[in-house]
């Protein structure tokens, strides 16, 4: 299944995570509409609005590729809850997502669950 590979890839990722201020190491995998798979690693500075998320790192490094729609991303990290992309993240996925994006948010242990983009943003702010 499509969520379990993702989870598991970006649960590999996330291994390679750059984040020595918060210690909160996080890994994303997506897919894009083409079927491409993109990869992400949450990449901290210690000016804190210069850190990247895993999630906005996979996505920047798909729209590098030429993609422009993200089918579903995965997110992983060390903690034992599940974890969402935070606001910013949330934004992004709207300008290239769409509103059935799925979003797979998951623990520690592997265990997930999905949502979709507009369960997690509604009433986005977007370009349409």
């Amino acid at each position: 299944m499509e969520y379990e590979k993702l989870v598991k890839l970006a649960a590999e990722k996330r291994g390679k995570a750059y984040a020595p201020y918060s210690r909160f190491r996080v890994g994303a995998a997506l897919i894009t509409n083409t079927g491409n798979i993109y990869t992400g690693i949450n990449i901290e500075n210690v000016s804190y609005g210069a850190s990247n998320c895993a999630e906005r790192t996979a996505i920047f490094q798909a729209v590098s590729n030429g993609e422009d729609r993200i089918k579903i991303i995965a997110i992983s990290s060390d903690s034992e809850d599940f974890i969402f992309p935070c606001g910013i993240c949330r934004q992004v996925l709207v300008e290239f997502g769409c509103k059935n994006t799925e979003i797979v948010c998951s623990k520690k242990n592997g265990e997930f669950v999905v949502y979709t983009l507009d369960q997690l943003m509604p009433h986005a702010f977007d370009k349409f």
